[in-house]
Formats: C-alpha cells, structure tokens, sequence
C-alpha cells in the first residue's frame, strides 16, 4: 500500500547535482596530494602573470614618467639619470662615479693618440702599444660601463646587495688595471710612466707630453674610484648588505641582475 503514495516522478538524485557535468572532470579517486600540488601549480602561475604585469606596469610607468632610453644620446639603449633614479642623497657620489667613468674614455682616447705618436717615434714596440690601445678602447670603456659603472648605478637605486658586491669585484680589477697602465711597460698598449721617461730621453716631445696626459688621466681616473670605492664600501657596510643577501639576490632575480635595472 505504501507504494501507492510514492511520487512516480520523484528521483534518488540530488537536486544539487548537475546533470550536464562532465563526469570525467569529477576528481573521483583523486588524491589530497595530487589536488594540493595542482594548487600550488596553478598559484605558481598566478605569480608569474601578476610578476609579468607588474614588469610591463613599471616600463609603461618609466616611459610616461621619464620617456624613453636616451642613453647614449647618439644611439639610445638604456634610461640613464641620476637626478630622475638616484636618492637625493647618493647623487653627488653617484654623479663623481660618472664623471670618472667619462674620465677613463677620455683617458683610453689620449692614450691611443700617444702610443700612435710612440710608434711614429720609431719605438720598435710601437705597432704592439698602438694595436693593444685601440683594443683598449673598444674593450675597457665597454667592459668598464657593464661591470662596475651600471651595477653601482644599479646599487644605490635599489640597494641591492648583489649590485654592491658586483662592482666592489669589478671595480677592485680595475684599480689594478689603472696601476698596470700608470706603470707604461713597453708593447702593453699603454703610454704611461715608462714610456712617457723613454720618449723624453730620445727626444720625442709631443709623444712625451702625450704620454704624460695619459698616465696624469690614469692616476686621476684610479685615484678617484678608489676614493668612492671606499666610500661605497662604507655605505654598504652601514646598510647591512652582506655576500649572503648577494646570494640570495643573484638566486631570485638571476645574471640578469648584474646589468639591468630589474
């Protein structure tokens, strides 16, 4: 008799379940572990779209805010400007760490010119300091900008660690470098002391003179870095930067770090 008053058109099924669910999507003898790592993948990327965003988000903001690169001013690849991304009280530093850098290219030029004088002169070594000096040029003013000039750049817009230890490295190379060129050993491609005392002797003036300017433009270019070198070192020590914070730095952000402003 109690099946007389059932509902013909009532059903066992929830009325919570979607017929139209595909059943394959069900996690049905799916493990707690599986779904959690599922989870972290999908949060994982989650932070790496919102990190790409952000990085489109602050270039869109740079170029509104400052324009595009205009460094070099002839062929613009990098945003450089003291005055728009370094504290106000790091300019000066980070403006005489500038001017030495212009320095060093000036510096690498006279030299050049005075090896070519040197080897005009009829030094037998001539052709080996005029080639080691052109080389000079391109390599050391490149080399230079890449390795310790940008990092430091880099070091007091961001404080960085990695940034400080960076040019403490490559700016400690090339203090040595400016010494081996304030000594002018002869087919080095250096017109410093040495040969500067040898064109005097034998009477060759204007390649003396221009030895003198190139080894007075190395000891100034050296003793300059080496005056900030331990000024930056100073204000590194006094920030807290440590080589474990470099390591740290260098494992999240990458090599990429060691030139770019990211």
């Amino acid at each position: 008799m109690s099946k007389l008053h059932e509902n013909p058109f009532a059903s066992n099924a929830s009325l919570d379940t979607n017929p139209f669910d595909d059943p394959s999507t069900k996690p049905y003898g799916v493990s707690t572990s599986t779904l959690d790592t599922r989870a972290e993948d999908l949060a994982r990327r989650e932070r790496e779209l919102a990190a790409r965003e952000a990085e489109v988000n602050a270039r869109a903001e740079q170029v509104r805010t400052h324009g595009k690169n205009n460094w070099p001013f002839f062929y613009p690849l990098i945003f450089h400007s003291i005055p728009d991304e370094i504290p106000e009280a790091h300019r000066g530093t980070m403006t005489r760490l500038y001017q030495i850098w212009l320095a060093l290219g000036v510096t690498l030029i006279i030299n050049c010119v005075a090896c070519l004088f040197v080897l005009i002169a009829g030094s037998a070594d001539g052709g080996k300091d005029l080639g080691g000096s052109i080389t000079y040029i391109v390599m050391i003013d490149i080399l230079s900008f890449l390795l310790w000039y940008r990092p430091i750049y880099n070091g007091y817009m961001k404080e960085q660690a990695l940034y400080y230890y960076t040019f403490f490295f490559f700016a400690g190379w090339h203090l040595l470098f400016s010494i081996y060129m304030i000594i002018g050993i002869p087919s080095t491609g250096s017109a410093g002391l040495i040969q500067t005392i040898q064109a005097y002797a034998q009477g060759h003036i204007v390649a003396g003179i221009l030895g003198t300017i190139a080894t007075v433009g190395w000891v100034l270019q050296g003793v300059g870095l080496a005056f900030y070198y331990r000024q930056t070192w100073a204000h590194h020590t006094d920030a807290g930067h440590t080589f474990d914070k470099a390591k740290g730095e260098l494992t999240q952000h990458g090599a990429k770090a060691y030139f770019t402003r990211g």
